[in-house]
């Protein structure tokens, strides 16, 4: 099967519509797409039934207006295409209001508070800027969420409406350089999905993986990423095959699946698609996240996207490259070969290192959750502090703009590998620094922080609107400037020096990083109790609602989804917890017990026998055993007053990470160390050997 052959066959792309809409329909719906035209009402019929006999043609019976709620994931409500005619037969029919608006109930969808149980209506409507496809026999049509009141209740419309804040400003800088061809500005997306893969046989056999995602309990294996040997390892078969139906069945959606390989940690896997436009791009990831669940489900596999599924090795993230382009094909964050003499790219570059500066703990909340909790900070994902890291080269642009000097350039120098058969390879002016947390790689900014299982909404709703929002600042600047030349020079050199305490390239792991951090004012929220109460603060509220992205209202319904989010997550976990050691671990420990207990007995029997070794070890199992059930009882007392916390989300999230959180880490390390010394026969739960290395 070629790529070639299957790419894209089941997406109403531009090439189907071209091939099945009337020519001025097209057009018009090409308009809307590529240079965001009001979507004119009048094709919508058309287009309606084109899709439809198309979708039909594909085995399509049912359609979907398929939107993504602030669960984090998709959701979708299917109907069919089947209508009586007037003789009570089947007729296969999809009117143009069918397409453009649905009604799913909303009443079951998280909401902050800003609507009551009862109130039950809510609507999609038709994003045409993100391709409808069909999936196991229905149209599937990206839309957004709304309620009856007008209430936005999902997380694809404050991305759409940060994308337009971000064209709005950047046109407005662009049209100052004199590019008026260029009609649009869209930010893109490049998403690297990290993901494991175990035998789904043992999946099932833990309650913790399938209630929570991620192992509470498990002793560390004698064998873990120590020896490096997995990273870009020879993949196994088994794993190649799904990696193999898993391109397939993303190519045939139209996703350009690139890269594939064996990361840091046993059992884990990463795959990389091409850049496309947020919108897409979060689509897209919403489909790999369901793809990889898929097919990993239909090979006996399952697929983890939980951001620490084991403890002690490599978790999960979401590498978010981010960067800016015009209709044209230009790449706003491309320095080129002569970067200092550019200030278009200048002027772009320093917006986005003010917008991190100012609003670092927006993007520090943007991948706040309890799962990602357990990863930054680690030694696979930057740490809580946000800062920048912009390479050897630029930082000496940066450092001459700031004495405002001319740069005097670096020449491209070669690596010379010693081997006559082999060329000199041009070498890059600047090395990768995979533990910072924003990251400067070329022609793009990877935003690392970002967890594997996050919407990709989120985070870049957050780039898209303070970048904007610095832009709109320097375009205000800049357009009441008498000499425009001197005054990008004159901006760009103040934006470096008041907004230098950002930029970090060195390690951002060391205890030295962090004090000075500390020094220069840069925050840092450990946690996500710490950070998500900010997201409805003062600052962030102002930011959206002057850039048209969010109303107050929806900031604050935003911010208590979160926060009962991550309350809900931690209290499944406790309570998921306590059952483990309550009904399968402490019964497993005593029967052991027991048998030693009747060994000792047996010993006693034989004169001369000695039975201090299993004295010691009843000994040492009784007391693990008394210290996780009333650790655990402890736990369940904690769980109970959670729920009574007073003072709303914020208060109960704080009382979890500071009260749950710990308890549950101290029954874990009395039952990882009980595990070590139990027979594997009697232990309830496959091991960690087995699940990193049963694949």
């Amino acid at each position: 099967m070629k790529a070639s052959e299957i790419f894209g066959e089941n997406v109403f792309d531009i090439a189907v519509m071209r091939d099945k809409l009337p020519k001025d329909v097209y057009k018009s719906l090409v308009s809307t797409i590529n240079s965001g035209t009001p979507l004119d009402p009048s094709v919508a019929s058309v287009v309606a039934n084109a899709m439809k006999d198309w979708a039909v043609e594909k085995g399509a019976t049912h359609f979907t207006h398929w939107f993504q709620p602030m669960t984090g994931i998709t959701a979708e409500k299917h109907d069919s295409f089947v209508s009586p005619d007037k003789d009570g037969r089947a007729m296969m029919e999809f009117s143009g209001k069918e397409l453009v608006m649905g009604e799913p109930d909303a009443s079951s969808f998280p909401s902050g508070g800003v609507r009551a149980t009862f109130e039950a209506r809510g609507y999609t409507a038709w994003d045409p800027t993100s391709y409808a496809f069909v999936k196991d026999g229905t149209l599937y049509i990206p839309s957004v969420f709304f309620s009856y009141s007008g209430e936005v209740l999902d997380k694809k419309t404050p991305l759409l409406k940060s994308m337009n804040a971000l064209n709005h400003e950047a046109l407005r800088i662009l049209r100052l350089f004199g590019h008026d061809e260029v009609k649009q500005v869209f930010s893109t997306v490049g998403a690297e999905q990290e993901y494991f893969l175990i035998d789904k046989k043992d999946y099932l056999r833990r309650k913790d993986l399938v209630y929570t995602g991620r192992t509470l309990f498990g002793a560390k294996p004698p064998k873990g990423q120590e020896m490096e040997d997995h990273y870009f390892g020879a993949i196994t078969t088994r794993v190649s095959e799904f990696m193999r139906e898993l391109d397939e069945e993303l190519w045939k959606l139209g996703i350009f699946a690139k890269t594939k390989h064996n990361e840091v940690a046993p059992a884990q896997h990463e795959l990389a698609p091409l850049f496309a436009s947020s919108n897409l791009a979060n689509d897209q990831n919403q489909l790999i996240m369901e793809m990889m669940k898929r097919v990993a489900d239909r090979r006996g596999l399952a697929c983890l996207l939980h951001e620490k599924p084991f403890a002690g090795i490599n978790g999960s993230g979401k590498h978010n490259n981010w960067s800016m382009s015009t209709d044209t094909g230009v790449n706003l964050l491309d320095p080129g070969s002569t970067p200092a003499e550019n200030s278009r790219f200048m002027l772009f570059f320093t917006a986005v290192i003010k917008a991190v500066n100012e609003y670092q703990d927006l993007l520090r909340l943007s991948v706040a959750s309890a799962g990602n909790d357990h990863r930054l900070g680690a030694n696979e994902a930057p740490p809580a502090v946000v800062s920048v890291y912009v390479g050897e080269e630029l930082a000496e642009v940066l450092k001459a703009f700031e004495k405002d000097e001319k740069y005097a350039g670096k020449k491209r120098s070669v690596i010379k590998l010693g081997v006559d058969t082999l060329p000199d390879l041009p070498k890059d002016t600047t090395d990768r620094n995979r533990t910072s947390p924003f990251a400067f790689t070329g022609n793009k900014f990877a935003f690392r922080m970002v967890g594997s299982s996050f919407s990709l909404a989120g985070p870049n709703i957050v780039i898209n609107t303070i970048v904007a929002d610095v832009l709109r600042e320097f375009a205000d600047e800049l357009e009441k400037a008498s000499d425009f030349t001197s005054a990008v020079h004159d901006l760009v050199v103040r934006t470096i020096r008041e907004n230098k305490r950002i930029i970090f390239n060195g390690n951002n792991y060391s205890d030295e990083w962090l004090e000075e951090a500390k020094r220069r004012g840069l925050s840092n929220l450990k946690n996500t109790a710490e950070a998500l109460p900010l997201f409805a603060g003062r600052q962030s509220v102002e930011l959206f609602e002057r850039m048209g992205v969010m109303s107050e209202r929806e900031v604050v319904t935003r911010t208590e989804i979160m926060l009962e989010s991550y309350c809900k997550t931690i209290a499944i976990e406790g309570l998921t917890m306590s059952e483990m050691v309550k009904r399968d671990i402490y019964p497993a420990v005593n029967d052991y017990i027991i048998d030693v207990c009747k060994a000792i007995e047996s010993k006693k029997s034989v004169v001369g026998t000695h039975y201090a070794v299993e004295e010691e070890l009843v000994r040492k199992l009784s007391d693990n055993a008394e210290m996780m059930w009333t650790k655990t009882q402890e736990l369940d007392k904690l769980l109970a007053e959670a729920k009574s916390v007073e003072g709303g989300a914020a208060e109960q999230s704080a009382f979890y990470a500071e009260k749950v959180l710990p308890m549950m880490q101290e029954i874990r390390i009395v039952v990882d160390c009980t595990e070590t010394i139990t027979p594997k026969a009697m232990w309830p739960y496959p091991s960690y050997g087995e699940l990193l290395f049963g694949v």
